[in-house]
């Protein structure tokens, strides 16, 4: 049974544990600016429903989908958020543009 995670909300250390980085190259940052999305480095472990819980926890961020990549940076998560400039608000918040 390795559910725990769903019986519980999931607090702000857990997140930040599963949610390393913001990954911000050229590329990444079109991907702001043309497909409102974000990309950034999570640990092996975690999966899509996780990643989207974590980034709700720690910036409020309402996320419509998560695609997840193994890269020699490590697993990448590049999430697409609803509104349509959730992904630029909240590169402003992290001072990321």
């Amino acid at each position: 049974m390795n559910n725990n995670s769903e019986a519980r909300p999931m607090d702000s250390e857990e997140a930040r544990s599963l949610v390393l980085e913001p990954y911000i190259t050229e590329k990444t940052f079109n991907l702001i600016e043309k497909e409102n999305k974000l990309t950034f480095i999570v640990t092996e472990k975690a999966d899509k429903r996780q990643i989207t819980e974590a980034l709700k926890v720690l910036y409020g961020a309402e996320v419509s989908r998560v695609n997840t990549a193994r890269t020699i940076h490590g697993k990448k998560a590049f999430v697409k958020f609803t509104g349509s400039e959730g992904a630029r608000d909240l590169a402003t918040k992290l001072g990321l543009v």
